[in-house]
């Protein structure tokens, strides 16, 4: 066997993630689909690596024969030879020991898909623009990104999908197993191709579909606008807390403080789905007193870890503010919502946030593969943990598709006013 670069875990750029979701907005070039014959591709790139059967002195106690075994069995009896890429095989054994852990947001990426999410936390977006999670053990729609083609075609937060549909690719799949890996795999695709959605929306028994043309999506993090009869409210959309949202943050907050007759602010975090909890704590900084607590990391045994707002001057400190939540705020989101209600009373208005409560911890590996490692709980600083129950709001109100208009922003501007 040829010498190769070995695949090392050496873990680099370690960061705290609350991300709920893969963004499944993805195309690549040169004609190859990822996903659509497996990881091998000539346009793929991925390394080759050196199979040391050695096992480290730490795992003497473990028995690896059954996998050498099966290994051995298929290098000599599979009847497709091109087939046994011994990279693709050795990142198919990693994905499956992480995915027996049962956690679906602990996840080993091989070197695309990795980048994949790299690209998304810094704001690189083409495809379908939806983001996926897991609500009741089901695959769901988190949100849909605002002017996506999901968005046009009626796709909403809270969405179950259960079944995937690619005639190109000549996949029709149900979900009912299927990991966010495998869900990337065949919804992503090249600009102005199509993949069908199979939807179940709450309230109906009935399933439907919904087809969707993959295109190319440029969104901000964050959107200032002003509202009210006399615009003197500020309406910040956060859309995820991602690398670029802090310094647009920033660039927001600088044009409402430039603005004195503005004395009210409304965060906007619906269909938010998280994203760099660091983010979270650095925008709650600006309303909170530095050292308060903005998120409690628990680790388990006992072992927590406080996280506090930064010792700066609090730039919208003491200013009027709401915020509105929906089914797609999640994540960071929720320590954001979680954090002002706790420590302020900020009233939420929508509808009950999504409700995911881990953090992940995005760790990269030589070769440029990533693991995501659920490494703790979060708690909102009176120690609620939201997972799976999510935030109730204050002011419940449904937005009415049926209807023009924004009701909740209407209700966000009404509340706001009487403070």
């Amino acid at each position: 066997m040829q010498e190769k670069p070995t695949l090392k875990l050496h873990f680099k750029e370690v960061r705290k993630l609350v991300l709920t979701v893969l963004l499944l907005s993805f195309t690549f070039s040169a004609g190859y689909i990822f996903g659509y014959k497996g990881y091998v591709s000539a346009a793929s790139g991925f390394p080759k690596v050196v199979i040391n059967r050695e096992v480290p002195a730490s795992q003497k106690e473990l028995n690896f024969s059954l996998f050498w075994k099966v290994w051995d069995t298929m290098q000599d009896k599979y009847y497709d030879k091109s087939k046994l890429v011994q990279s693709t095989m050795v990142y198919g054994a990693i994905q499956g020991m992480v995915a027996a852990v049962g956690d679906p947001y602990s996840m080993f990426l091989p070197p695309e898909q990795n980048k994949v999410v790299e690209d998304d936390l810094h704001g690189n977006f083409s495809g379908v623009g939806i983001e996926i999670g897991f609500k009741e053990n089901q695959m769901a729609v988190t949100a849909p990104l605002p002017g996506s083609p999901a968005e046009k075609a009626g796709v909403q937060a809270g969405d179950f999908i259960v079944g995937i549909k690619d005639d190109t690719k000549k996949i029709e799949e149900s979900t009912q197993s299927m990991n966010l890996n495998e869900a990337v795999k065949i919804i992503r695709g090249p600009v102005n191709t199509k993949v069908t959605l199979v939807l179940v929306r709450e309230g109906s028994k009935e399933p439907f579909e919904v087809e969707l043309t993959r295109q190319t999506i440029e969104v901000p993090s964050v959107k200032l606008d002003y509202v009210g009869d006399k615009k003197d409210i500020a309406d910040i959309k956060i859309q995820k807390f991602g690398a670029e949202t802090v310094d647009e943050w920033n660039k927001a907050v600088i044009d409402v403080i430039a603005k004195p007759q503005v004395n009210r602010v409304i965060v906007d975090v619906r269909n938010n789905p998280g994203g760099y909890m660091a983010a979270a704590i650095d925008i709650a900084s600006d309303f909170l007193d530095p050292n308060t607590i903005v998120v409690i990391e628990d680790h388990g045994n006992g072992q927590k870890i406080e996280h506090k707002s930064a010792a700066k001057p609090g730039r919208l400190r003491g200013k009027k503010v709401v915020m509105l939540v929906n089914g797609g705020s999640a994540s960071a989101s929720e320590i954001l919502s979680g954090a002002m209600r706790d420590d302020l009373g900020t009233k939420l208005i929508g509808v009950k946030s999504f409700g995911k409560g881990t953090i992940q911890e995005p760790l990269t590996l030589d070769d440029g593969a990533g693991l995501h490692v659920t490494i703790a709980k979060w708690l909102t600083p009176k120690s609620t943990w939201v997972h799976g129950n999510g935030l109730d709001p204050d002011v419940e109100v449904k937005d009415n598709k049926d209807q023009e208009g924004d009701e909740q922003l209407q209700k966000a501007i009404e509340v706001v006013n009487g403070l």
